[in-house]
């Protein structure tokens, strides 16, 4: 018997044993709270995501986990009849995500088939020998990913897939596993579009201005200094970064990399095309591209956003649609890149249109689970999960107003984890945050919007049906549920530190000091745990980068 025990909790392990008595206590919890076949506006609004992300830690699988979310979340929209469920999945699910999200499933094509011409003309290839002589250390080629993170800020679909694109080189020649890789990616996309005030995010939040006498972008950059887990992230990855190690599952995908070279570790590996080393080729033909990118897609938005047609550069950005302009600016850059290389004879016209089925093929996967997240949202929100949240928080609001802040962030972070969407959370609680305090003068005020589009990202971060999250996975071309698994440690190490700096802002109510606060805080959590957890690793990392000095 005890074998039999131990042979569970083997093929489960300690995660998925949790996920599973969770699954079942959230569903008793929901049977109690409110009848299953009276589900709308209810606890049970938000059980089919945490049946999906339950499942993704108990079977290691994301494609059947989302599938099954799904499916929970049309059976009981329709009260447990067959017709009906069906119609759901079909039609308010599948359907409604694909046309929906076919913006982004362009982009992401696009963006696929310039990654594979970028390989076949030896552009990522020269831009690998170049960083081998400017980016020499683990820590320069981690910091360079972070720094290039930061500075495509104006979305952060695309700030994964770019990044991704431009860095992988540098990242696996100092065999950065792609877990690691991943997780540098994600930290500086929403994080950074949240704390941008040119950035598609930022035009989302100003939509939720209304009856605060306060313009959107003004809200929007006056809530920038009390977002903490934005800006104590940054600080996360610069000292981890710098302090040379890791803790967690991280730990064995990071010292897997460096001793074996293996990237991966374990689960689905990304097919890859071998990296062509063309003697001809220079740093320009990975650059030029790149930029010509970034500028045709920043172009794009303001475009759709309505600037040359005499819209203000703001109010552009506030209106524009990224769905439609991202993949506007990348087939114009997709177009160019292949003109360019077959002009400089870099590659054929007959390997120019290999690439374009390697490129389909290499986002198929992510498209695949980004499908099935929508579909699961969009399931969910046929239940009102929005009401139920706003029940919650008014009950809140009367019981624990001195800590408010901090309970804003709280339920703003379980929310987004749930529905893996910011966006949508913040819709949420941003109109009844605007309700509980009503004066903008009170700093409360700003703390607490702060403290939502907090809440509100560090749940998109960590939650596996999140688009953020699987943008990033594809960025990197990891294996999804690592990407996940590996970042929850680190990302609920800040939301834990971010949780104390909002209840001391909520009686400080000053942004730099709490911010000063909350980065000492992030430094001693990490030399703690370094002298706790993190010792193989340094030791490990040290030795790396002292054998690559003596070669």
């Amino acid at each position: 018997m005890p074998k039999k025990e131990s042979s569970i909790v083997q093929k489960l392990g300690v995660s998925g044993i949790i996920a599973a008595i969770f699954i079942v206590v959230f569903a008793i919890a929901c049977a109690v709270q409110s009848s299953i076949f009276n589900p709308v506006g209810t606890m049970w609004s938000l059980f089919p995501p945490v049946v999906a992300i339950g499942l993704a830690l108990i079977t290691k699988e994301v494609y059947s986990s989302l599938f099954i979310g799904l499916l929970v979340g049309a059976i009981i929209s329709a009260n447990f009849k067959f017709a009906p469920a069906m119609d759901i999945i079909i039609n308010d699910g599948l359907v409604s995500a694909v046309s929906g999200t076919a913006g982004i499933f362009l982009f992401l094509v696009f963006l696929g088939i310039i990654v594979s011409l970028l390989n076949k003309s030896g552009g990522s290839a020269a831009f690998g020998r170049w960083a081998q002589t400017h980016i020499k250390t683990r820590v320069g080629a981690m910091l360079a990913t972070f720094a290039l993170g930061v500075l495509i800020f104006v979305d952060d679909y695309f700030n994964c897939l770019t990044v991704g694109a431009v860095m992988k080189p540098i990242t696996d020649s100092h065999k950065i596993s792609r877990a690691k890789f991943s997780y540098l990616i994600d930290a500086t996309a929403a994080p950074i579009c949240m704390i941008a005030p040119i950035s598609s995010w930022a035009a989302a939040v100003s939509q939720y201005a209304e009856g605060t006498d306060v313009s959107g972008i003004k809200l929007f950059c006056m809530a920038i200094p009390y977002n903490y887990y934005s800006l104590l992230t940054l600080v996360f990855i610069i000292a981890i970064s710098i302090m040379r190690f890791d803790y967690g599952p991280m730990t064995r995908h990071e010292l897997n990399a460096i001793l074996n070279g293996d990237l991966y570790t374990e689960g689905e590996r990304v097919p890859e095309e071998d990296t062509v080393q063309n003697p001809n080729s220079k740093l320009l033909d990975l650059i030029l591209p790149v930029v010509v990118l970034i500028a045709l897609c920043v172009l794009a938005m303001l475009y759709v956003g309505g600037f040359f047609s005499g819209v203000n550069f703001v109010d552009a950005f506030s209106d524009t649609d990224a769905t439609v302009a991202l993949p506007w600016g990348a087939l114009l850059a997709l177009i160019f890149t292949m003109v360019y290389f077959i002009a400089r004879k870099a590659i054929t016209f007959k390997e120019t249109m290999e690439s374009i089925a390697s490129g389909f093929n290499a986002m198929i996967s992510p498209i695949v689970i980004l499908t099935l997240a929508i579909s699961l949202k969009n399931a969910t929100g046929l239940l009102d999960s929005s009401a139920f949240v706003e029940g919650v928080m008014e009950g809140v609001a009367g019981n624990l107003a001195a800590f408010l802040p901090a309970v804003i962030f709280v339920v703003a972070t379980l929310i987004a984890f749930a529905t893996g969407t910011s966006w949508g959370t913040f819709g949420i609680l941003i109109p009844i945050v605007i309700t509980v305090f009503k004066d903008p003068s009170n700093p409360l005020f700003l703390i607490g919007i702060s403290a939502c589009l907090a809440g509100s990202v560090c749940g998109d971060h960590i939650s596996p049906i999140s688009d953020t999250t699987i943008m990033s996975s594809a960025g990197a071309q990891s294996n999804h549920l690592n990407h996940v698994s590996t970042q929850i440690p680190y990302a609920l190490t800040v939301a834990g530190i971010s949780f104390l700096t909002f209840i001391i802002a909520g009686f400080i109510q000053n942004a730099i000091i709490c911010l000063a606060l909350g980065a000492a805080f992030v430094l001693l959590a990490l030399v703690v745990l370094k002298a706790k957890l993190g010792k193989d690793a340094n030791e490990a990392y040290l030795k790396f980068e002292e054998e690559n000095k003596s070669e």
